[in-house]
């Protein structure tokens, strides 16, 4: 029986309160409209979702609120950013013996220049960690923010290696050339096309769909890009804008627009909240490719 595609996954957003704590409550009812409208999974933790940020005991209370309140574990991918490979193994370890889809497992990103051998010392003890219900791992490739790229070779050694354990790639690195190296020398991966302007043409080539921060806004919109490799220029020129400022803020104000909430613009420290003029901009842009119809 040949496997499922991937599929189009939300990069959920994470809410916060006027306390700044998590809203369990606003994040159920958020993944839920996604999954309703074209999404077969959604991603906690992930860069789109703060993850960096968020605490490993937050992490383990929304993960148990999504599930007690009937969200499939199967519909959730739990993204992992943790430089320790103690740390980043519990927290992969937890999401599958939740029975959690899988972990978008991000590489260590304190250590600047690392060489291709630690890189894969490091990914085979996390996997040793886990220990033998490893599985479901999306290695995840986002240079711009780690300063690490998983290069091809990488991939291909992990691959032979952990064959049961490694999943697919997110190739977040807005290297199209890159994402062509990679599609074609990985076809037996699931390989997920993270910056939405090339994701058509990667799932011409072979990808299998995305983990995208896009899909908390419009993911009906994308399903044709994922599920046919169909171009959509309105979607991609928007995106050329959003990435014009910061991208988490400003994906945080769509989905306040979108929803008419505005206390989805909250961010945690580190990052701010989008300006408000801003917002504005970037929201008549949205309503322009008629992406603002009531949750």
């Amino acid at each position: 029986m040949a496997e499922e595609r991937f599929g189009l996954s939300a990069a959920l957003t994470t809410p916060f309160d006027s306390w700044g704590q998590i809203d369990a409550v606003r994040a159920v009812a958020h993944a839920r409209w996604c999954l309703a409208h074209g999404c077969s999974s959604v991603t906690l933790f992930g860069t789109t979702g703060e993850g960096a940020s968020i605490a490993a005991s937050e992490r383990q209370a929304l993960l148990a609120a999504f599930l007690a309140e009937g969200v499939e574990a199967r519909q959730i991918v739990i993204g992992v950013m943790a430089n320790a490979i103690a740390d980043a193994g519990l927290q992969a370890k937890q999401a599958l013996d939740a029975g959690c889809r899988g972990v978008l497992l991000a590489p260590p990103s304190y250590f600047k220049g690392l060489q291709d051998d630690g890189l894969f010392a490091w990914f085979a003890a996390v996997f040793e960690t886990i220990g033998p219900q490893a599985r479901g791992i999306y290695l995840y490739n986002i240079p711009s923010v780690t300063a690490v790229e998983l290069s091809v070779d990488l991939i291909a050694r992990l691959k032979q290696a952990f064959p049961a354990v490694v999943a697919g790639v997110k190739d977040s690195s807005g290297n199209w050339a890159f994402t062509q190296s990679l599609l074609a020398a990985h076809r037996d991966l699931a390989i997920l096309i993270g910056d939405e302007r090339g994701l058509a043409a990667g799932v011409r080539l072979g990808g299998q769909g995305a983990i995208s921060g896009m899909a908390n806004i419009c993911p009906e919109r994308m399903l044709p890009m994922v599920q046919e490799g169909r171009d959509d220029s309105g979607l991609t020129a928007f995106v050329d804008q959003l990435v014009r400022y910061p991208v988490i803020p400003a994906v945080k104000a769509m989905v306040a627009h979108r929803t008419g909430d505005a206390a989805w613009s909250a961010t945690r420290a580190p990052l701010v909240a989008l300006a408000d003029n801003d917002a504005r901009t970037l929201a008549g842009l949205l309503d322009r490719i008629g992406q603002t119809k009531a949750a």
